[in-house]
């Protein structure tokens, strides 16, 4: 026996039927469409598997339906080329299930961060993610690359950017997928994402003329923070990050330590407040309600300060290349390790290195200093023979 059509509520339900017999299995209602309109809503009666079916077919006013377009709809539907439409609901929520079961690049990127909460450099991942990753893989999964995507990438990447850039953006995307992975949240990518070769290596110094050049601007320009930052990092080899994190509580005048929060390392560290860091933060305002020594907008920690020490930089003349604030924390190490009285070990905890290899890049300027105190060894000794001869001969 044929069930009632699926309408809403009892009055609608005693709704008369109307059919054609040249079209069995198919009937309208009469009702109005939603600008009050004389309307008909179309439905299709068939069986299937022995099961009875009844089901809305459209409307007149929607689907331009008829008779003959139900009747249609009706055999397709008897013939097995067309789902139900509690199948296709069925099959659309079951789809819709599946979708939220995946875990593509973007969902697991989402999971990533809610994982780590308090991870070092997130904002600029955030950045390498979205400009970068998301736009080709974000609907992907692990599994649906392959190699010649990330190949094609890198190539892309690499016309516009530096490789260490490169490198970044392709290490974040291995990093997510190993996180999928790990946590069994998804199957990898079936290959090794392979980085491009970076030589970081890189040791900034300045002339004794461009370091002149440079205090002057710094003692005649305006801008409260940015030459005492300059200024810091020569004089105690300190990060830009470590200086946006600097409070007042972690100066130590009386024992003469700095102690920097959170450093690129992740413990905290202490170095050494020499006499010409202590002058110069005796001498720096402090923020009347901020804990930071160079606080930002609103006294809240500093985010940037590029444009101010670039704008100093260029002031002096400084090779374009030349990084306002890192490049003196390379000076520093510089002056330190061509002084020939810091051995690399004690340079290497000045600059808070986790390895001896990140101080070597500087042990070139030692060895120079050691052969030059050679070489004046043997002027030395060479004068003395002279003399020795010298004497010799009057006699």
């Amino acid at each position: 026996m044929w069930g009632k059509p699926k309408t809403k509520g009892a009055a609608m339900a005693k709704t008369k039927r109307h059919t054609d017999p040249k079209y069995p299995g198919v009937y309208y209602t009469a009702t109005t469409s939603a600008s009050g309109d004389p309307d008909r809503i179309y439905y299709i009666r068939y069986r299937l598997d022995g099961k009875p079916i009844e089901e809305k077919a459209g409307r007149s006013s929607l689907n331009r339906m008829t008779f003959a377009k139900a009747a249609r709809l009706r055999f397709r539907r008897l013939e097995g080329l067309d789902a139900s439409n509690q199948a296709r609901r069925e099959a659309e929520t079951e789809a819709k299930r599946a979708e939220a079961d995946r875990y593509t690049i973007s969902k697991l990127w989402t999971a990533y961060k809610a994982a780590n909460p308090d991870l070092k450099g997130m904002t600029t991942d955030q950045n390498r993610f979205d400009n970068h990753i998301e736009p080709l893989f974000g609907k992907k999964e692990p599994s649906d690359l392959v190699p010649l995507d990330v190949n094609r990438l890198r190539l892309n990447l690499l016309k516009t950017l530096s490789p260490g850039t490169v490198k970044n953006i392709l290490e974040l995307l291995r990093r997510i997928i190993n996180f999928g992975t790990k946590n069994q949240l998804c199957d990898g990518a079936g290959f090794q994402i392979k980085l491009p070769e970076v030589n970081n290596v890189r040791t900034e110094d300045l002339t004794p003329e461009q370091m002149a050049r440079l205090l002057a601007v710094i003692t005649e320009d305006e801008h409260p923070h940015a030459g005492a930052m300059m200024l810091l990092a020569l004089y105690s080899g300190m990060r830009r990050g470590e200086m946006f994190r600097l409070e007042w509580r972690d100066i130590n005048f009386e024992k003469g330590f700095i102690k920097l929060r959170d450093p690129k390392g992740g413990t905290d560290q202490t170095i050494p407040l020499n006499d010409a860091a202590r002058a110069l933060l005796d001498g720096h305002p402090r923020h009347k309600t901020s804990p930071f020594i160079f606080p930002g907008r609103g006294g809240k920690q500093r985010v940037d300060i590029n444009k101010d020490v670039r704008r100093i930089k260029e002031a002096a003349g400084l090779p374009k290349g030349f990084r306002a604030l890192h490049g003196l924390r390379h000076v520093y190490a510089s002056m330190l390790a061509s002084s020939g009285q810091v051995d690399l070990y004690t340079l290497q905890k000045l600059m808070t290195h986790k390895s001896p290899a990140m101080t070597q890049r500087y042990a070139h300027l030692r060895d120079e200093t050691l052969r030059q105190a050679s070489n004046l060894a043997g002027e030395i000794v060479s004068d003395m023979t002279r003399t020795a001869k010298l004497i010799t001969l009057k006699k």
